[in-house]
């Protein structure tokens, strides 16, 4: 059978390696994929954008595609599980309603106030004064969230006014008001985050190992933010009863919300956890795919089929269902464009892979190609260095060795990555 991913990513290189170890899978096709799936085992890159359904659907067709998998946000947004479905083709991820979840903060928010779900309080705009009016009424630090898709960088937690004025300002910079909400703004959350992921059949919840992403560009949480500058698992935070409460009172009352409300929801359910002092759980943010970098070190982890689970979630028979983890914990280190987030340099030839397999880990592309037989920089986060370990710190051990292994250009990347689960 043949497997398609939708991506180009280092979430996508690592669906797609954990997809090839299906012994019935003969063959994963990636669209468009990176110069790290064209080097992985029975994975083949095809030059069809994420967002073109048309050309999705031409391609599975073609190809005989028996499952297609959605990596990134854009192609859920656009309704490409809604135009399989109407094709009469097997696509994994939530319908386009269902995806507003991560394409609409206004829609997430309302939707958490509607059930019940504990989360910051927020107030949403669709002009600039009333949201400078806010700001000033409540003081920073404070949050701020463009409110549609961002990959990941369209939040600015503003601990003065001056920053949060400026962020408001940036967002209405982009275009005049027109009515539309345009930005949500929320109360500053103290405590400690985490990554809870989910597969979802749209009645059933089978949580992933637990995660914890770093945000900020540089060492000790400092920095502009970005897509994402490393992950681990598991996350200690996410203990036995912070487990339960993210269930009880988030992942589930999610799944009756959307179902209720007409969107029943499968596929991967990110829900990113601010956790306070007492371990209770409240929402930041909902993804509606799995996390990047998160999913490389989680998967690293995954012995259960994810072919079988993707399916199962399809067809609604995840209830009877066990995932399986290796116990040993991940750390994942993202290497990054020199100047990332802002102005970056690409082209940049990379060395180093065969050096960092040997030491143990495992390199997953984010924004590679291949060009004179090279592997080159094509993005800002690049490539994202897995190791697995008896310890946090052995698995830390072994990604680091793997960064240290590898050379391009003015790469960076921090050096703290999993530090939180060090210090318990």
């Amino acid at each position: 059978m043949k497997v398609l991913v939708i991506g180009s990513g280092g979430r996508e290189h690592a669906l797609a390696w954990k997809v090839a170890q299906n012994a019935l899978v003969s063959e994963v096709l990636v669209a468009p994929g990176n110069a790290g799936t064209a080097r992985e085992a029975k994975v083949r890159n095809v030059t069809v954008g994420t967002t073109d359904l048309d050309a999705l659907v031409e391609l599975v067709r073609e190809e005989d595609v028996v499952l297609t998998i959605v990596g990134p946000e854009a192609p859920l947004a656009a309704g490409v599980v809604d135009r399989f479905k109407k094709e009469g083709l097997r696509c994994f991820g939530p319908t386009q309603k269902a995806a507003q979840l991560e394409s609409s903060k206004s829609f997430a928010k309302a939707f958490l106030t509607r059930h019940n779900i504990p989360t910051a309080a927020w107030s949403a705009f669709a002009e600039p004064a009333p949201a400078h009016a806010y700001i000033d009424a409540n003081g920073a630090p404070i949050v701020i969230k463009a409110d549609g898709l961002a990959a990941g960088k369209g939040v600015v937690v503003a601990m003065t006014l001056d920053v949060a004025h400026r962020a408001v300002d940036d967002v209405f910079s982009l275009a005049p008001p027109d009515g539309s909400v345009r930005l949500v703004i929320e109360e500053f959350m103290a405590g400690e985050e985490a990554s809870f992921i989910c597969v979802c059949d749209g009645v059933t919840a089978l949580p992933f190992a637990s995660s914890q992403d770093h945000k900020t560009r540089d060492d000790g949480d400092k920095g502009p933010n970005t897509g994402g500058m490393g992950a681990y698992s598991p996350a200690p935070v996410v203990d036995v009863d912070v487990h339960t409460k993210t269930m009880e009172r988030i992942i589930l009352p999610t799944l009756r919300g959307m179902a209720a409300e007409g969107a029943p929801f499968t596929g991967f359910l990110y829900a990113g956890l601010m956790i306070d002092a007492e371990g209770n759980p409240r929402v930041v943010e909902f993804n509606c795919r799995f996390g990047d970098p998160e999913a490389q070190p989680v998967l690293s982890r995954l012995v259960s089929d994810l072919v079988e689970i993707c399916e199962r979630a399809i067809d609604g028979r995840l209830a009877n269902l066990e995932l399986a983890f290796d116990p040993r914990p991940a750390v994942g280190v993202v290497m990054a464009a020199g100047g990332y987030p802002d102005k970056y340099p690409s082209g940049d030839v990379i060395t180093g892979f065969d050096t960092a397999t040997a030491l143990g880990a495992k390199v997953f592309h984010a924004s590679t190609a291949l060009k004179d037989g090279n592997v080159i920089t094509a993005g800002g986060r690049v490539l994202c260095v897995v190791g697995l370990g008896d310890s946090v710190a052995a698995a830390q051990a072994v990604a680091y060795a793997g960064v240290s292994a590898i050379h391009f250009n003015k790469a960076h990347w921090r050096r703290d990555i999993a530090y939180r689960a060090l210090n318990r």
